[in-house]
């Protein structure tokens, strides 16, 4: 094994703890900022869904504003969005650069996409399940709970994988923009002294992470689906 690695990867096993800190900074940008944007577009989402017209809790005044946040959020390039992001990264983080800089601007990027896949998934609930639970007598909140996250587990599970698929790109970016991990690592020690194995590990690496992420995600949709 190890003189697989050292033929065909060279330039990386001559530096193989510059190689393992990029994936611990990649995991740990996923694994700290992972919870929040889960939360955040879970909650999101099943808001706009519930207080959309015909909603079981319409109301246009919290449904517009969400709306137009998410739609303006998303419209913004993750690059260009962490240079407007970065005086706040630096205010509530106390840096900007650095995994810990990288949390705030990740979460934030990613938080509106995952927003639109849960409310698309919640939006796919069955109306019949909607109907018969307030016809049992659930409240709203209830039926919230008990309809819409139970009932919804399976459809979570798959666009949470597409949202981690996608997270991963992010912290790609802005790990080769200044906070660490395999994107820094491929773009400094690989793009830049031209090094094609740095590269080509580096992609190896984000695709055992994603495969990982896949499976895991496929397991769960399919343990929860009826």
């Amino acid at each position: 094994m190890l003189d697989f690695v050292t033929r065909f990867f060279p330039h990386v096993s001559e530096n193989p703890d510059a190689f393992t800190k990029a994936i611990v900074e990649t995991l740990q940008m996923f694994v700290q900022a992972t919870p929040f944007w889960f939360v955040l577009g879970i909650t999101f989402g099943l808001i706009l869904a519930v207080t959309k017209r015909g909603g079981i809790c319409e109301n246009a005044l919290i449904f517009e504003p969400l709306d137009k946040v998410i739609n303006l959020c998303r419209s913004i390039p993750f690059v260009i969005l962490i240079a407007l992001l970065f005086p706040l990264t630096r205010l509530i983080s106390g840096s900007a650069i650095g995994v810990k800089g990288a949390i705030f601007p990740l979460i934030v990027g990613i938080t509106p996409f995952f927003s639109r896949q849960t409310e698309s998934a919640f939006n796919a609930l069955n109306e019949t399940l909607i109907e018969s639970a307030q016809a049992m007598g659930f409240s709203s909140w209830g039926v919230m709970t008990r309809v819409y996250l139970r009932e919804s587990v399976p459809r979570l599970a798959r666009v949470s994988t597409i949202t981690c698929i996608s997270f991963s790109s992010e912290i790609a970016v802005i790990g080769a923009i200044g906070a660490g991990g395999l994107g820094d690592y491929a773009i400094r020690y690989g793009f830049e002294r031209n090094q094609m194995d740095v590269i080509v590990a580096a992609v190896l690496a984000l695709l055992i992470l994603i495969t990982f992420i896949q499976t895991i995600g496929t397991l769960i949709a399919r343990r929860y689906e009826r």
